[in-house]
């Protein structure tokens, strides 16, 4: 398999510097970082660790959903997957990712409702971006749009 490859340049100190991370396998872009956006509600034309994470989560989510669906019997015509990931103080001192929260929205011909919320349980536990981040809680909202069977 593969090894992707990010790459951040940084000039000063946490409060006042800023960088810029670079998506380097895909070469698809370079985007601003900077503590104060991070730490802010308003991202100001920034990303942050915590929405690569979030970007990252949600689309291996959508991936392992999808295949244990299809070993469930299931044919996905769509699945719509956010992930919140959360920024919080850390009780030993500085920052910590407080919570992951997936929400997934699904158009799935030939299963039911419940096996499309034990598949959707079973893709948090065996996605392998979940598996990395297994230290955060992390919480799921998935519900099945409509059966297209």
């Amino acid at each position: 398999m593969p090894t992707r490859s990010a790459r951040t340049a940084w000039n000063g100190s946490l409060e006042t510097g800023e960088g810029q991370v670079e998506l380097s396998s895909s070469k698809i872009g370079t985007y601003d970082v900077s503590f104060p956006k991070r730490a802010s509600d308003d991202a100001n034309g920034a990303t942050s660790p915590e929405e690569l994470l979030a970007a990252a989560h949600s689309a291996c989510y959508a991936m392992q959903f999808s295949a244990v669906l299809g070993g469930a019997g299931g044919t996905v015509e769509a699945l719509d997957v956010k992930a919140d990931v959360t920024l919080g103080a850390d009780p030993a001192g500085g920052f910590a990712l407080t919570s992951i929260h997936l929400t997934v929205r699904g158009e799935v011909s030939g299963i039911d409702r419940d096996t499309f919320l034990a598949a959707a349980t079973e893709a948090k536990e065996s996605c392998p971006v979940s598996k990395a981040l297994s230290g955060v809680t992390i919480t799921l909202d998935a519900e099945l749009e409509h059966d297209v069977s």
